[in-house]
């Protein structure tokens, strides 16, 4: 349990996170889970509801104690750290508002841990996937449907999410779609032919009506596509070609990326076709090591 205050509180800074940084639902979810945590931690710790004064005089041993209390439950250094970087976010606002100093959980140091690079198919293993995909099909109209989703992933770097939620305006695609990512940032992608094609013949054999303002893609009864649906199909995909676990959907949006930066494209283009905020997301995305960054440099340095 946490006080009134304290909740009060972090609705009013998951308020603010929506209205003024875009924050998406589930990032909002996952900020008011690792924060009502900590609440809950400090409440059981202090052995007294944490109101919004106890919360201000939180202190260095007070962090050490969560952070092992977080670990003992088995997560990872990975996750750990995320939940420290939402504890942090809250507590510079919460501070701000009520005027103390946060030093003691603003100096708390995230657990280091190894990061996860992208796993990208090579462009012969992601095409497979494409073309194996009718053959897991009970009909012609769902094979083309899996075929339109996944050659959009790969073809224009899209998140599942994003894909799924283009509405049927979309069915009759041009060179260009204006997505709406994560946190409701826009961008304009250019969409190759093959996409193109896969989704006008989608299109053309889908059962339902796709009239505007419905989802472009359908499940079987007609409702909105879902993820998992695309998740199966290109699991069995994977077993089929004997794939490793890591060809996933979200693998093809990794192989888009990969792909181009290993055709020359340019980290600020790739950067802004997926949609990144930084560039450092871009450069782990696609998987970039230190190899290809100097060869970039060797390239494109004026005194080189």
């Amino acid at each position: 349990m946490i006080s009134p205050a304290a909740r009060d509180a972090l609705q009013a800074w998951l308020d603010q996170q929506r209205a003024l940084h875009g924050a998406s639902e589930n990032t909002l979810s996952a900020y008011a889970r690792d924060v009502t945590e900590f609440l809950a931690f400090m409440t059981a710790h202090q052995g007294a509801q944490q109101g919004l004064s106890p919360l201000a005089r939180i202190t260095v041993g007070d962090m050490r104690a969560w952070m092992a209390h977080a670990r003992g439950t088995g997560i990872g250094a990975r996750t750990l750290a995320r939940k420290l970087s939402a504890v942090k976010s809250f507590y510079r606002w919460l501070s701000e508002r009520e005027g103390f100093e946060p030093a003691a959980v603003l100096a708390t140091r995230a657990p280091r841990f190894q990061r996860r690079l992208p796993r990208p198919l090579t462009p012969q293993a992601a095409q497979d996937v494409i073309e194996t995909l009718d053959a897991q099909a009970d009909s012609p109209w769902i094979a083309a449907r899996d075929r339109a989703v996944v050659t959009l992933l790969y073809g224009c770097g899209l998140r599942i999410s994003e894909a799924l939620n283009l509405p049927a305006e979309n069915a009759a695609m041009g060179d260009t779609l204006r997505i709406a990512g994560k946190g409701g940032k826009e961008r304009i992608v250019p969409v190759i032919a093959p996409a193109r094609e896969a989704v006008a013949q989608y299109a053309e054999l889908c059962p339902h009506r796709l009239e505007a303002g419905t989802p472009l893609f359908r499940g079987v009864r007609g409702g909105r596509l879902s993820p998992r649906a695309v998740q199966k199909v290109v699991e069995r995909v994977r077993h089929q070609l004997g794939l490793p676990a890591s060809a996933t959907p979200h693998a093809m949006r990794h192989s888009f990326a990969t792909h181009l930066l290993n055709a020359g494209g340019d980290l600020r283009a790739i950067q802004e076709l997926l949609g990144h905020a930084s560039l450092s997301t871009t450069q782990a995305y696609t998987a970039v090591d230190s190899a290809r960054l100097m060869e970039i440099y060797d390239k494109a340095h004026p005194k080189a």
